[in-house]
């Protein structure tokens, strides 16, 4: 079950009239969705339209929908499909409802690290662990005799190598789309290089020795990516990768089935999965560890909660898994990992560990400064310091907006 056509932002699927032949009931209550679009979510979906009367939007703006689209009386859709970046400003608005009810009717076969509480209540249901890892050309490497990359320093060094040899232009991808994307970026570079966000008392901590020289690594990929760079999300870097543009990208572990995808892939088979490369040598792996899964919207009637909760669990269970082994890092039972899920593995496990990326208000609110000012850095307007003390005030007057601070 693979997503064909990932560039289509806004990607709908109506399933009402899907047979039942997996499902264990026949849904009959409208029950719609929005969540990302990458492969393992089409994966879940497809397995929720078996039971009929399922609508799945797979849509990669669905951060900036979902908020509204739940305040909605009634909720525009019955689930959601989030991540612990994500979820925040749902839990903030009030929006989604605890699930303790529904997985003691309904959640017999989920796994207690599925079980995300909030507060003492079950507010969502993780159905796989996702995050950056590093993907790379392996029959590249080999011919030009370049070792796996471990540090980013490596990656340029590699980069640089293959761009001398003629084979690629610009051989090294990146998610560097101005907003949440870019913002992501330095999220994963600055612990990377030992640094912090913020000061126990919320007050921003980014304008820092070790804040510069995340910037600094940051603009060193510009050497060796595509000149839209600034408009490169996931999708974008996953189709440099099938279709043959790029050797080497700090990519979503969900994406790495898709390269194996013979329908679109001319890749399959040459992509090798390493964990994320460090900022510094003895570090963690600059990325962040993530989980995704399902919420349910407050603004909807019990019973439409129940058929939605109920055809979430068809889609989530065994069986999907088992057909979609290679499409995640799934926390379902059934799931046996492959050689598409080493690099992943190999980054959660690593010594030191990344950290999880924090479902904070305070995050949030970071997040979205860094998304803001970081485009004037990468495109020359503005130089690291100033960069940083533009992040510092935006976060600082958000967070005064918010009632974080003074």
């Amino acid at each position: 079950m693979m997503l064909k056509k990932l560039a289509l932002a806004g990607a709908i699927s109506l399933m009402g009239t899907t047979a039942w032949s997996a499902c264990a009931f026949e849904n009959e209550t409208e029950v719609k969705i929005l969540s990302a679009g990458f492969e393992a979510w089409k994966a879940v979906t497809d397995a929720m339209a078996e039971c009929g009367n399922v609508q799945a939007e797979l849509d990669q703006e669905f951060r900036t929908k979902q908020p509204a689209a739940f305040e909605a009386n009634p909720s525009l859709y019955h689930l959601g499909g989030v991540s612990n970046g994500t979820v925040t400003p749902l839990l903030n608005a009030g929006t989604i409802r605890p699930l303790d009810d529904l997985v003691e009717k309904y959640g017999q076969n989920l796994q207690p690290n599925q079980l995300i509480r909030v507060n003492g209540q079950i507010m969502a249901i993780a159905m796989m662990v996702n995050t950056q890892h590093l993907m790379y050309r392996q029959d590249v490497f080999e011919e030009l005799g370049i070792d796996e990359p471990k540090t980013w320093d490596d990656v340029y060094a590699a980069a640089a190598k293959i761009k001398e040899s003629g084979k690629m232009d610009t051989p090294l991808g990146a998610t560097m789309k101005s907003g949440w994307n870019l913002a992501q970026e330095m999220v994963n570079m600055l612990p990377g290089h030992g640094g912090k966000f913020f000061n126990d008392d919320n007050t921003p901590a980014v304008n820092s020795a070790e804040g510069v020289a995340a910037l600094e690594t940051l603009k060193a990929a510009l050497e060796y990516t595509d000149p839209e760079v600034l408009v490169s999300d996931s999708t974008y870097v996953q189709q440099q990768f099938q279709q043959e543009k790029i050797a080497i990208a700090n990519l979503w572990a969900s994406r790495a089935g898709a390269m194996n995808d013979e329908a679109e892939s001319a890749v399959v088979g040459k992509v090798k999965m390493a964990a994320a490369p460090m900022a510094m040598e003895g570090g963690a792996p600059a990325t962040t560890l993530w989980w995704d899964g399902i919420v349910v919207a407050k603004n909807i009637t019990d019973e439409e909660a129940d058929a939605a909760f109920r055809v979430a669990m068809e889609g989530l269970d065994e069986e999907m898994v088992k057909a979609n082994n290679g499409a995640a890092i799934w926390l379902i039972k059934g799931y046996a990992p492959g050689p598409l899920a080493e690099g992943a593995i190999a980054t959660a496990t690593a010594n030191p560990a990344p950290p999880a990326y924090p479902s904070t208000t305070r995050m949030g609110l970071m997040h979205t400064a860094l998304g803001n000012e970081l485009p004037a850095f990468l495109t020359g307007e503005r130089d690291a310091q100033a960069t940083l003390v533009a992040i510092e005030e935006s976060y600082t007057t958000a967070a005064k907006e918010a009632g974080i601070l003074n």
